[in-house]
């Protein structure tokens, strides 16, 4: 039987080829290690609402598809059904869309009509799926695996597209499409994810073509001193070298410190975008670790990095043994910091050595 965590490591090899250890060779062995339970619990306690509302903190207790979606992510990763369920359930009532399989990706609390734009987020739904999938294993629930399977039709069809010669993930069905270009998010490519969905039927395009060309864009898509990946990112129709979006602020910074998760989670923690991230982060020429930076002048961010944050540097990192242990729920000071922190206590739960 073919499981998530073999998908990812043919996927794996398929890129990566004789730099990776062979899933059919004797001495291939996954790290896997037990998810700190203590960590999700924190988690569940602070930031899941009794009835599977994901609230975030820092944005007026306000909820998104994104954190529905991370938090079914975590609850299958520790195993806990009853909170899987109801974070599912409140998912479904309150963000499911009526036209298609995707979700609305902002629920805000105190309002009349919470949902005030149907727009969804490709990142949301991709957690979604990806949760649902992994539960239908755990937990033999084949109602899931279809539900997965839906999801990733309707973002196939509303949200990726062949832009330049190459596969692109839009960041929602509507609005980042331009008459020249296209705007995406590189943090939205969730590499293990995309490994997963090529094995839920078919031949696995587009999500085959959209690892490796994600892959091959983050590659292009290295700007300023450090070679970083940035938040937002443009990509011209006709094909052609990437560019920072315009109308976005040109930073690395909280959005594309999930890159070298994603990167990390999906055994590639070798790759430039990721081992870039944790080349600037610990630089030794200034007396902390900027929480971003520009893009455009090379100016650091004023502060350091937040506990999640440290959590994906020390993640991306873990083959250095100066890194040290992750951070813990506790430090974090808001939802988003501490969502970093147990996703990537999971990741490195589940990553793949698969370089030599």
């Amino acid at each position: 039987m073919i499981t998530r965590r073999s998908v990812a490591a043919l996927a794996a090899v398929a890129i990566w080829g004789t730099t990776a250890r062979n899933p059919g060779h004797a001495d291939y062995r996954p790290v896997f290690e037990a998810p700190c339970e203590a960590e999700w619990a924190l988690f569940r306690a602070r930031y899941v609402s009794p009835e599977g509302r994901v609230v975030d903190t820092g944005n007026g207790n306000s909820s998104h598809s994104e954190g529905q979606g991370w938090a079914l992510l975590m609850a299958e990763a520790h195993g806990d059904r009853a909170t899987f369920e109801r974070v599912l359930s409140w998912t479904q009532r309150s963000l499911k869309r009526p036209y298609d399989a995707l979700h609305a990706w902002n629920w805000r609390p105190n309002r009349a009509q919470p949902v005030e734009d149907g727009n969804n987020a490709s990142d949301g739904d991709i957690f979604i799926a990806w949760a649902l999938l992994r539960a239908s294993q755990r937990w033999q629930q084949p109602q899931y695996r279809e539900m997965a399977r839906e999801i990733c039709n309707d973002l196939a069809r509303l949200c990726i597209r062949q832009i330049g010669g190459r596969f692109v993930l839009l960041p929602a069905a509507f609005g980042f499409e331009h008459r020249d270009h296209v705007v995406v998010n590189p943090s939205y490519y969730v590499f293990p994810a995309f490994s997963d969905f090529a094995a839920l039927g078919g031949d696995g395009t587009p999500w085959h073509s959209l690892y490796q060309d994600g892959l091959s864009m983050l590659r292009e898509a290295r700007f300023g001193r450090w070679g970083l990946p940035p938040d937002w990112l443009r990509l011209p129709r006709a094909g052609g070298r990437p560019s920072i979006a315009p109308n976005w602020q040109p930073r690395f910074s909280y959005d594309a410190v999930r890159v070298p998760l994603y990167l990390a989670w999906a055994g590639l923690a070798r790759e430039p975008a990721a081992t870039a991230a944790v080349a600037f982060w610990n630089r030794t020429d200034m007396p902390y670790q900027p929480a971003w930076v520009m893009l455009t002048d090379n100016m650091p961010a004023p502060y350091a990095l937040n506990s999640g944050q440290q959590a994906v540097n020390r993640l991306a990192g873990h083959m250095a043994p100066t890194r040290g242990p992750l951070p813990s729920v506790k430090e974090a000071d808001n939802y988003y910091s501490a969502a970093l922190t147990v996703l990537s206590h999971i990741a490195m739960a589940e990553r793949l050595p698969i370089l030599a």
